[in-house]
């Protein structure tokens, strides 16, 4: 495959999974809906969202100062590249020594950290609060996600997302390990931290005790509003996209003709539905931890990856 077709193929890949994002969000609405015998939204519901907050007029506080305004675009721009650098369809790519572990997860810690300042710019209690949470779970959880990945990376004798998935696809056997087992729940246990599902957060409400998400983006509006509520919706497709790839990367073709591709999109997107039926069904079983609870489950969270960490060092 020359250069300029590997390029393509990742940006294309990018642009797919934006394009995806506010769809698995709204599938997971919809399932969810179902599931508690109610009719619910339809699945494109959060792009009609979008498109009505991008046409609204954006409102900012007298408070707030230039990082207020800069913050939305790092948030969706660092999670757009992110995406960039994932293994979602295809192995290699020319993007593919980029895509190294460290660089994906501080990529994703920038997004945090910026959204994290925007929420105490504008100096409101409610911003100030879901901030401090968020930086507390995220002390929390992006230790794990490295630590998890690391498991995988043991095997693979590198850190590169991309040596990864085609280390598994050589040999589909180490995909059910023990020790990947043990990341893989870690990893799971993390997503719904970092993206706000339950039981960590609610996405669905609006109390302010409880918020963390939600806290920090009170005072957004219009447009702005919209790019992070869509890299929102492009972080959990990622976390998705690291645990269907990672750990099931059946699918993810090494050819790059047409059909490859085309086979490659058709079943990363069952595999985003998998996972978008299994968040919805852990959803409606569960109830929202009480906030202090929340570092004792990331905590057992790190403990699976640790754990993953040696039983792959023990199977080398």
């Amino acid at each position: 495959m020359s250069a300029v077709s590997g390029y393509a193929l990742a940006i294309g890949q990018t642009l797919l999974a934006v394009a995806l994002a506010p769809g698995l969000i709204g599938l997971i609405r919809w399932l969810k809906a179902r599931m508690q015998n109610r009719r619910g939204a339809p699945i494109w519901q959060p792009y009609l969202e979008l498109r009505k907050l991008f046409a609204k007029e954006v409102v900012v506080s007298t408070n707030a100062s230039w990082l207020f305004r800069l913050a939305p675009y790092v948030v969706f721009a660092s999670t757009g590249l992110v995406t960039l650098l994932l293994p979602i369809l295809a192995v290699p790519l020319p993007l593919d020594p980029v895509g190294d572990l460290l660089v994906v997860v501080y990529l994703l810690l920038l997004g945090t950290f910026f959204l994290a300042l925007a929420g105490l710019d504008p100096g409101s209690a409610f911003g100030g609060m879901g901030s401090s949470r968020e930086m507390t779970v995220a002390a929390l959880a992006e230790p794990t996600i490295a630590v998890a990945i690391f498991a995988l990376a043991l095997g693979a004798g590198s850190t590169n997302l991309g040596q990864i998935v085609a280390r598994a696809l050589a040999r589909p056997a180490e995909a059910i390990s023990p020790g990947y087992l043990l990341a893989f729940t870690a990893l799971f246990i993390v997503t719904l931290a970092e993206t706000g599902r339950l039981p960590v957060d609610n996405p669905a409400t609006h109390l302010e005790l409880t918020m963390i998400h939600e806290a920090m983006v009170l005072e957004y509006s219009g447009r702005y509003l919209a790019l992070i509520e869509w890299a929102a919706a492009l972080k959990l497709l990622i976390f998705f996209t690291l645990l269907a790839n990672l750990f099931v990367p059946w699918g993810v073709t090494t050819r790059f003709d047409p059909g490859s591709v085309l086979l490659a999109v058709v079943v990363y997107v069952a595999k985003l539905a998998a996972l978008a039926v299994a968040v919805a069904v852990f959803e409606t079983r569960v109830a929202k931890l009480r906030l202090f609870r929340v570092p004792e489950l990331l905590s057992v969270s790190f403990v699976l990856a640790l754990l993953a960490i040696t039983a792959s060092f023990l199977s080398r």
